[in-house]
């Protein structure tokens, strides 16, 4: 049943996409939008693949990896996480506080990310209170997925797609912020993998899909690739 609802998002995501697609070559002939579908494929897998391994064995691959961590590093805990899931929103209001150009105006870059705050925070606690998953230091039921990869990788894709043209190396700024906010997650023994994988997913297509439906109105947003 986990393993469908995950899936299910990823399909909820990519069908809009489409069907958008479709009806504004309808409308506007004279001007292209040009988007890649590969703009779902990676957070889809990333979802598809957390989905699959979310299996609640004593033998399952998350509960290995969440022993093999008990075992090497069972006294480590570090609260940085809490701070730098937020991170790379800082840096992209920072950047352009000091001049640096930015894809979108001040604006509606603020209304692409409030609208991606609120889908990611939806999904992520929609589905985390249909799965009632024990997180690996048992301290509640709430584990999957990861809401602080989830709200690391949609402020990565925000940064990411703010900057990269002027920036060239910003994506890898950004998105290796949000991994290592997944990485601390599973450290922390606060997630499995499982959770880090959906919410990585979750946050990336969140905000991916705000720019998406918001360029139809406001013709400069950026166009949506990887």
């Amino acid at each position: 049943m986990k393993k469908f609802i995950c899936c299910a998002f990823s399909f909820i995501f990519l069908f809009p996409s489409q069907n958008s697609a479709q009806k504004l070559d309808s409308f506007n002939t004279s001007k292209k939008v040009l988007i890649s579908k590969k703009y779902v494929y990676i957070p889809a897998a990333l979802m598809l693949s957390g989905s699959l391994l979310n299996g609640n064995d004593e033998e399952s691959f998350k509960k290995e990896i969440a022993e093999e961590r008990s075992e090497h590093l069972g006294g480590f805990g570090s609260p940085i996480d809490n701070y730098l899931q937020f991170s790379p929103i800082v840096i992209a209001y920072a950047l352009d506080a000091t001049g640096v150009k930015s894809a979108t105006d001040i604006k509606n870059r603020t209304i692409i990310l409030l609208k991606s705050e609120v889908l990611m925070t939806t999904v992520v606690y929609s589905v985390k209170r249909l799965t009632r998953q024990l997180r690996p230091d048992n301290s509640s039921y709430n584990s999957f997925p990861s809401g602080h990869t989830a709200q690391a990788f949609a402020a990565a894709t925000f940064l990411s797609e703010e900057y990269k043209t002027t920036i060239k190396w910003i994506p890898f700024v950004a998105y290796g912020i949000a991994s290592t906010v997944g990485t601390l997650r599973i450290l922390n023994n606060k997630h499995y993998i499982s959770d880090v994988l959906v919410g990585a997913g979750i946050g990336i297509l969140s905000t991916k899909f705000s720019y998406y439906t918001h360029r139809y109105k406001i013709k400069q947003v950026p166009n949506i690739s990887f």
